[in-house]
């Protein structure tokens, strides 16, 4: 039985992303529409938030338009990844954070520094992405792989593209007799977390350790950022990687296997993932953090997915910090943030249900 928060979620689907340093921000309101009289904002001031490297491309469609719409707004975005950025924020070096994994209970326990005293923080999804297996392999356009075989590829198990395992999934592919280069993250990053937790929920007899931001084994190559492990794979041979799908480019990218079915990845596949999944137990009404199941077997759904949260105080120690985030969280999570997002970065927009939702988490916040 799916709960009302849950049914929240329903249609939710993909934001893709990079990130920057950029100026700008909005009243809450969209950028008027050319040759339109936009009203005069109000709001003035800086914001600084750091964190997800997937949350680039749609950064850059939302600061151009907050540069028109408040030109007395400086909006500061490091794209550090996820647990650097979480950590700023918990420190109270950012006003929020991006990360493309909620907080977990032992940072929920703590103190954050920016929040004021007593109060904690709350996660907000910003959008959702499928995340890409990327390959680059001489002769090999398309590759079909399930998540053992994945699996034993990241942990150093399987080191040739023509192992047995996976010429049984590539009926007809010439594999190459090549040593296989796995890349991974090198810095901490959510986008492991999701991929690692993907891992262990549908190969826990291969991939054993507990899902972190931090990449478990010492094996394979580790490139900093979602734009290192792109260029890494793009620029190596006989590669293979895992990035946010909106990043993928003219990269091959493996078909992952869901029940007896190999699934590429789509906004909508990811999207029902997403809608599906509960939200984590034992959250403040206003903390959207989503448990993601990853072991559906449905042919339709895309369990290799994350959600980016945007991570903000549920009361600010500075209320006029507090008002420049709620403004702009409320601006890109909004239907034109996320049309515009769309526009620039391909992605999906957020459902009017989970929008609204936000809107009302964001309300709240003081």
């Amino acid at each position: 039985m799916i709960s009302k928060r849950t049914a929240s979620l329903l249609g939710l689907t993909m934001i893709g992303a990079l990130a920057l340093s950029a100026c700008a921000a909005n009243e809450g309101g969209a950028p008027a529409a050319s040759g339109s009289t936009a009203p005069e904002s109000n709001l003035s001031g800086t914001i600084s938030g750091a964190g997800a490297s997937s949350q680039g491309s749609a950064q850059e469609a939302w600061v151009a338009a907050f540069q028109t719409s408040n030109p007395n707004v400086t909006i500061n975005y490091d794209p550090s990844g996820s647990g650097a950025g979480r950590k700023s924020f918990i420190s109270g070096g950012t006003a929020w954070a991006g990360s493309d994994s909620a907080l977990s209970d032992d940072e929920l326990a703590g103190e954050f520094a920016s929040c004021a005293a007593g109060t904690k923080a709350i996660d907000l999804p910003t959008y959702i992405s499928p995340i890409a297996v990327i390959f680059n392999v001489e002769g090999v356009k398309n590759l079909n792989l399930d998540p053992s075989t994945l699996a034993k590829i990241f942990k150093g198990e399987i080191t040739t593209w023509n192992d047995p395992a996976i010429a049984a999934l590539n009926s007809g592919v010439t594999l190459p007799s090549a040593n296989i280069t796995a890349v991974h993250r090198s810095d901490d990053s959510g986008t492991t977390k999701n991929f690692a937790d993907y891992l262990g929920k549908t190969a826990s007899d291969v991939w054993t350790e507990k899902a972190a931001d931090t990449f478990p084994y010492q094996t394979g190559e580790g490139a900093q950022g979602t734009s290192g492990v792109v260029d890494a794979v793009t620029n190596g041979t006989n590669t293979i990687g895992y990035a946010d799908a909106s990043k993928a480019g003219k990269l091959g990218t493996a078909k992952i296997k869901v029940g007896d079915k190999f699934v590429g990845y789509t906004p909508e596949a990811a999207a029902a993932v997403v809608a599906e999944s509960p939200l984590v137990d034992g959250r403040a009404a206003n903390d959207i953090a989503i448990k993601l199941d990853r072991t559906t077997t449905d042919p339709t759904h895309y369990p290799l997915v994350l959600v980016s949260y945007s991570i903000v105080c549920s009361e600010y120690a500075d209320p006029a910090q507090g008002e420049l985030v709620k403004s702009y969280i409320g601006y890109i999570t909004g239907s034109e943030g996320q049309a515009a997002a769309a526009s620039a970065a391909g992605a999906a927009p957020l459902s009017s249900d989970l929008s609204a939702k936000v809107a009302e988490a964001l309300a709240s916040v003081k």
